[in-house]
């Protein structure tokens, strides 16, 4: 075979793209005054693959910003102002595109094809980035896998909120937010706990927040946590994920029925129970099953699960189901990233990740946390921020830190039998105090003092 019959074996490949849908959508533009409208909240500059066509659709926003016509004079005058229209080819080039689409009736079909070729570019781009991170063996497996993972889903997930949200239209949000509320006679901004006086002083669970629930063992934060999860999903009907690193799912379903039926968690898990006359557990485990069953409850019981795997099943879960709430029990049983041995900096990383994942997801994570030791050498054994169990940055990361007090287990002579003191220790957006709720240790309960007070 001579030189001049070698031919390359393998052609350029160009990137994902459709030229005539963008020369469509910019035509549309300039034939309907209303196109606009369809297209203006989801389709971006970058969007395009040609640069004249990034060019022009930037300068047909600001004339749509402008509240100025998009038609063939107004265009040309706008590039020619910023010295563009003859890098885009001219008034020829415009007159091109308008003659190239006949009507703009189909102007939404044309902008979602311009976008997925978008996202396929993306797709290849990130392709390439995660290759290159895989043959550099100075970045270990989890970071590789987490990297991976977030700039595939952050493809998937892209929408169109700007990355800079200007004060006008974040303005114009709060007006409608205060108004609403206002209306609504102080309706509570974010989920509700199921428990009032405590709603009223965090006005709900807010989105994106970090709320870190802590406590000595066996004083009822995971029933807390239950309560609260089966509050969400019954009475908000919002979708609740559950991480439980210490207990089953066998346990943690047999306290969230124990909790809807009122009825004895022992008894419940020996079998123990009456089934005659106004006492009867069976018909009220029924009862409450049937409540259960139409909660949007998801729960995941891996008692090794890393930070890494949390925020996999939490992405996966809102894109499947919807995702409203997070609940993990408890903080300190999590795996880092195993970058590091040291307990304290391990933890550190995870409330960092923790706080960073209620931030993406936009909902509010509820963490359990252990407390050390420290508070039972204290008199009085009332928990403060320093006593969060291996990592200062907790205590930075949350923006809600709230710790259960129990004085009957302190002081045998208390008066607060069954009382436990929900002490709201941090709260960044609000203010701290302390909130009285009953717990019934038998049935796993938390509930609102009030009741018991007539």
């Amino acid at each position: 075979m001579t030189g001049n019959n070698i031919q390359l074996s393998e052609t350029i490949k160009l990137p994902p793209q459709n030229i005539e849908a963008e020369q469509s959508v910019l035509g549309s533009l300039m034939l309907d005054k209303d196109a606009i409208l369809k297209i203006a909240d989801t389709l971006k500059s970058d969007d395009f693959y040609k640069g004249a066509h990034k060019i022009i659709y930037e300068a047909m926003m600001e004339l749509y910003e402008a509240r100025e016509p998009i038609d063939m004079l107004s265009l040309s005058n706008r590039l020619e102002e910023k010295k563009q229209l003859e890098m885009i080819g001219g008034v020829t080039y415009l007159t091109t595109i308008i003659n190239s689409v006949p009507t703009a009736s189909h102007i939404t079909h044309y902008s979602d094809i311009v976008k997925k070729k978008n996202v396929l570019r993306n797709l290849i781009s990130a392709s390439c980035e995660i290759s290159n991170m895989s043959y550099d063996e100075k970045n270990d497996l989890e970071t590789i896998l987490n990297e991976a993972e977030k700039r595939i889903f952050n493809i998937a997930q892209k929408t169109t909120r700007q990355l800079f949200l200007p004060m006008k239209s974040a303005l114009e949000e709060a007006f409608g937010r205060i108004d609403r509320l206002h209306k609504e006679g102080g309706a509570l901004r974010g989920l509700s706990t199921g428990f009032a006086d405590l709603d009223n002083y965090l006005g709900g669970m807010q989105r994106a927040d970090l709320i870190v629930l802590a406590a000595r063992p066996s004083l009822g934060k995971t029933s807390l946590a239950l309560n609260i999860a089966a509050n969400v999903a019954i009475k908000d009907k919002a979708s609740v994920g559950i991480f439980s690193l210490e207990m089953s799912n066998d346990q943690i379903v047999d306290r969230l029925i124990a909790a809807q039926a009122n009825v004895d968690l022992y008894r419940l898990r020996t079998g123990k129970l009456s089934s005659e006359g106004e006492d009867n557990d069976f018909f009220r485990i029924q009862e409450a099953m049937g409540v259960l069953s139409e909660a949007p409850i998801f729960i995941d019981d891996a008692a090794s699960s890393t930070i890494t795997q949390i925020r996999t099943m939490s992405r996966k879960l809102q894109l499947e189901h919807g995702l409203d709430l997070i609940v993990i029990d408890y903080l300190q049983l999590m795996q880092g990233t195993g970058r590091t041995d040291n307990r304290v900096e391990i933890v550190s990383e995870i409330s960092r990740s923790l706080k960073g994942l209620a931030r993406e997801l936009n909902i509010p994570i509820v963490a359990l946390s252990q407390l050390n030791r420290a508070t039972e050498s204290r008199e009085g054994q009332i928990p403060r921020l320093s006593d969060l169990r291996e990592s200062g940055s907790i205590e930075q990361d949350a923006d809600i830190v709230l710790f259960i007090y129990r004085e009957d287990r302190v002081k045998r002579e208390s008066e607060k039998k069954n009382i436990a003191e929900i002490i709201i220790a941090k709260h960044r957006n609000g203010p701290c105090g302390k909130v009285d709720l009953y717990f019934n240790e038998n049935r796993v309960s938390f509930e609102n003092l009030e009741k018991y007070r007539t």
